[in-house]
């Protein structure tokens, strides 16, 4: 008997891994299709700031630095539901992309989102999904349409599944899962995030610094990350600037530490990633987190607490330190309107060096597990 139930336990437990490892090579496949945009949009955004005001390249339609920041956004736009499309893509091959694809971007969209909530009775005004509710989606989108390609068809029908039916079918039994299901409950999370920031405003300046450099880099652009943002750039306006400068060096960690962490442990990230970190590096320097996306995507159990933990050390140090920061965005284009250049430097320095340390730890231990297995597949395939 507990023999038995010792190979049932194997057996579930080799289920599992398998089942892990599985998902990782689906993230790992939009991932990999996300990386160019990461790279163009964040590029052409951090040449926009710097050929244009940083503070309002946006409104000088016509300039040189409005045509690049205008590419750049729509390179960070498209990123999203490019990660969510290839997802479903990897899942349920051509079949799945389009429902990963249009779901993925849907959640992305505020409108979306707002009338969402209204029909459940919440005010969503604001809230988006971000890269965490297009992971979610491609999957579901995956595998809603894997599931209709494996029906049995009469022959007649079978020519229309993958460009008509499996794409119609997956969107419409998903559409009310993906916004509902997860557009309203983030708008919930965003209002109280909001109120139990505006009632943190003025406490210890420590634990506030440490908050807000956390939420920055949870989902690294998505509505966590823009509540501690809005936070920051509203007591701008106020001629508050301490927790700007927080917001801003925190944000502009998570992509220079898992760069640095790529660049002295390579053994420990795909391939493609390596290409990836050398773009990361100057989204990070141009205050862009999104640059951090390729790798929370392929890894979030172990690359966003590494990013969390140095954001909210970043964060911490910087608006104990007393820290400023009057410009809304920018960073290192904007670093010398800080109240001490030194120290803003030195605060992201201090932030990417945690975050580094901690994803490397984190992953020599994951590499000792799963990823070994992935490193003699590549190995028998050179061979």
């Amino acid at each position: 008997m507990v023999m038995n139930m010792g190979i049932d336990n194997a057996t579930l437990e080799e289920g599992a891994r398998t089942h892990l490892t599985s998902v990782k090579e689906h993230l790992m496949t939009g991932v990999s299709f996300m990386i160019p945009f990461v790279t163009i949009g964040g590029i052409f955004l951090a040449i926009g700031f710097a050929l244009g005001d940083t503070e309002q390249v946006f409104e000088q339609t016509g300039t040189i630095g409005w045509f690049f920041a205008q590419i750049g956004s729509l390179g960070l736009t498209l990123m999203i539901p490019v990660l969510g499309g290839y997802i479903a893509y990897a899942m349920a091959d051509r079949p799945g992309l389009a429902p990963g694809f249009v779901l993925s971007y849907a959640v992305q969209q505020e409108p979306i989102i707002a009338a969402a909530g209204q029909l459940v009775g919440f005010d969503a005004q604001g809230a988006v999904a971000g890269f965490l509710g297009a992971i979610v989606a491609g999957l579901l989108a995956g595998f809603v349409a894997r599931w209709l390609k494996g029906l049995d068809v009469p022959g007649f029908i079978e020519p229309m599944m993958p460009v008509l039916i499996i794409p119609v079918v997956t969107t419409l039994v998903l559409a009310p899962v993906v916004i509902v299901g997860l557009g309203v409950p983030i708008a919930l999370v965003d209002s109280a995030l909001t109120a139990f920031l505006s009632g943190l405003e003025g406490a210890n300046a420590l634990l506030l610094g440490a908050i807000l450099g956390a939420m920055m880099a949870t989902d690294m652009g998505g509505p966590i990350n823009k509540v501690a943002y809005v936070f920051g750039t509203v007591l701008v306006a106020d001629q508050i600037y301490g927790p700007m400068a927080a917001v801003m060096i925190a944000g502009m960690t998570p992509p220079l530490g898992l760069a640095l962490s790529n660049f002295i442990a390579p053994q420990k990230y795909p391939a493609e990633m390596y290409e990836n970190a050398k773009a990361a590096v100057p989204l990070g320097l141009a205050f862009i987190t999104e640059g951090a996306i390729p790798y929370a995507a392929a890894d979030p159990l172990r690359v966003i607490p590494s990013a969390v933990a140095g954001s909210a050390v970043a964060g911490a140090a910087a608006l104990s330190l007393g820290v400023t920061m009057p410009a809304p965005h920018g960073g290192i284009f904007v670093v010398f309107l800080s109240s001490s250049v030194l120290l803003f430097l030195g605060c992201i320095l201090l932030g990417t060096i945690v975050t580094a340390t901690i994803a490397t730890l984190l992953k020599d231990d994951f590499e000792k597990t799963v990823g070994s297995t992935e490193t003699q597949t590549v190995t028998q395939t050179s061979d």
